[in-house]
């Protein structure tokens, strides 16, 4: 009996680590989604502010020491990234396709493609099949240059 209850509970433990796993893999995801949404956001606001009130790269240098100062304990608001920002919404604005599929990868993997694959079909297949095979920053490099 006593072998019984061991074999039960070795498998009860497995669900349940498996089950937090799972959870984790689909928090990060839903924290991606977010943040990709925000930074798509933000590129669309300093694009409409630029053009509403004719600001240049120093808006964006100013935001970034704003947002460092008032959010010291986050990343991603240096002025290159804010300027990637801004260079994401422009690249995808127009391509739907492409706009939908994006927040399924992360920032990263994002900012690769865009600086690396310049046809939108090429960047369509490589953002599909990183999404579909969970392909790693690195798988992602060696197959744009094989």
């Amino acid at each position: 009996m006593k072998n019984t209850i061991g074999k039960e509970y070795i498998k009860f433990l497995n669900e349940i680590k498996s089950r937090i796993v799972t959870a984790r893999i689909q928090a990060i995801r839903s924290i991606n989604k977010e943040l990709i949404k925000l930074y798509w956001d933000i590129g669309k606001s300093i694009v409409e502010r630029q053009k509403q009130f004719g600001w240049g790269r120093g808006a964006v240098e100013q935001l970034s020491r704003d947002l460092a100062s008032e959010y010291a304990n986050f990343e991603g608001f240096s002025r290159d990234n804010l300027l990637r920002m801004r260079m994401f919404y422009l690249e995808y604005k127009d391509k739907p396709i492409l706009a939908q599929l994006v927040p399924e990868l992360p920032w990263g993997h994002n900012i690769f493609i865009m600086q690396k694959v310049k046809d939108a079909k090429e960047r369509e297949y490589y953002i599909a099949a990183g999404i579909k095979l969970g392909w790693s920053r690195n798988v992602l490099l060696n197959q744009i240059f094989r």
